[in-house]
């Protein structure tokens, strides 16, 4: 028999996929409780009043914004629009994605027939290669989309600000960016600047910025997201995506939470003081790990990482999978102050044990 940590319930800590362990908001429960009643209708009013609140938070029009399932739903109909483009056109098209990162837009581009180029991140610091990811377009005569994941999954780290700026602005217009922000509510580095205020400041025309309700807001399971672009960009994806696409309680849930600071605040506080807990444990532990802008973290465990996961499973503990790109390294969410306590005693154990 093994040896476990107790972690109260015996109840498998679900760290693997970045979900908010917090749960949805009791204001997102109440305003789903109270539309309930309303299921049988269309959520056309919902879902504008959900739109008008995106753009009004973000400062930009409603006509520069687009509701999705998610916020994968808006990379599927960025990647399905640039590919019909290049069909009308008679032109190639290509994706261009860093290695490793989030792998939707590579699921849709490979289904559709389209070239994946990967271009590693750089060694030393684990950023974006600029310089070969630039290269993957320079010779080629169609359209190269640029799937960018800032902060990137699974690094957790945000890129250089400047240089990714000036690349936009400066790239052909057969270039285009596809920025996912996904876990834009949990960055604190100043030197960040988003996506949706270079598309206000007019930079590029060919610049998509998504994000999700998954997160920070604690929707995983209610599929709420949504894209930012300029008003043309936005149309042609928006031709691609589905009627209703956002239903009822998704949209109230997500309205309800936009409005409620007080969690907010609280889900971001308990994240930064779980990720402070796990890099306290890891330098004690001295195991490497990435600077965190997001709600997981990026570490070295010193051994087989596929072993490691399967021990810390068997632990009651559900870790992110195996990047193997990346040797050595495992992706973990960040969960509340009480289940990183699990973690950091089970890791403790581990060192023990000459594990990690």
């Amino acid at each position: 028999m093994h040896n476990t940590i107790d972690n109260n319930s015996h109840k498998l800590l679900k760290l693997d996929f970045n979900e908010n362990s917090l749960g949805m908001a009791d204001s997102a429960k109440e305003a789903i409780a109270n539309a309930l009643a309303g299921g049988a209708r269309y959520p056309d009013k919902h879902r504008a009043t959900l739109l008008s609140k995106v753009a009004a938070i973000n400062g930009v029009s409603e006509n520069q914004v687009l509701l999705g399932n998610g916020s994968i739903e808006s990379i599927r109909a960025v990647v399905q629009m640039l590919h019909d483009k290049a069909l009308k056109t008679d032109t190639r098209f290509q994706l261009i994605i860093p290695d490793p990162t989030f792998g939707c837009a590579e699921l849709y581009a490979r289904s559709l027939g389209i070239p994946v180029v990967k271009v590693p991140l750089t060694r030393d610091d684990y950023d974006l290669d600029f310089d070969n990811l630039k290269k993957a377009a320079a010779t080629f005569d169609g359209i190269s989309l640029f799937y960018l994941c800032n902060p990137n999954n699974p690094t957790a780290i945000i890129t250089e600000t400047d240089t990714l700026k000036a690349w936009i602005k400066n790239a052909p217009k057969n270039h285009y960016f596809l920025v996912d922000e996904a876990y834009f509510g949990y960055i604190t580095d100043p030197s960040f600047e988003s996506g949706v205020e270079w598309i206000k400041e007019g930079l590029s025309d060919n610049l998509i910025v998504v994000r999700t309700f998954s997160k920070l807001f604690g929707l995983a399971g209610l599929r709420v997201g949504y894209a930012i672009a300029n008003p043309p960009m936005i149309a042609d994806i928006g031709s691609l995506m589905s009627t209703d696409n956002i239903n009822m309680l998704g949209a109230v849930a997500a309205i309800a939470t936009l409005e409620d600071e007080t969690f907010l605040a609280h889900s971001l506080q308990t994240t930064n003081q779980a990720r402070k807990m796990m890099e306290t444990a890891l330098d004690e532990l001295e195991l490497r790990y990435l600077p965190s802008q997001t709600n997981f973290i990026f570490y070295e465990v010193n051994g087989d990482v596929q072993t490691y996961i399967d021990r810390m499973l068997e632990h009651g503990i559900a870790v992110g999978r195996e990047f193997p790109s990346i040797l050595g390294f495992n992706r973990i969410t960040l969960g509340t102050p009480e289940e990183m306590t699990v973690v950091i005693k089970t890791l403790q154990l581990f060192r023990e044990k000459g594990w990690v």
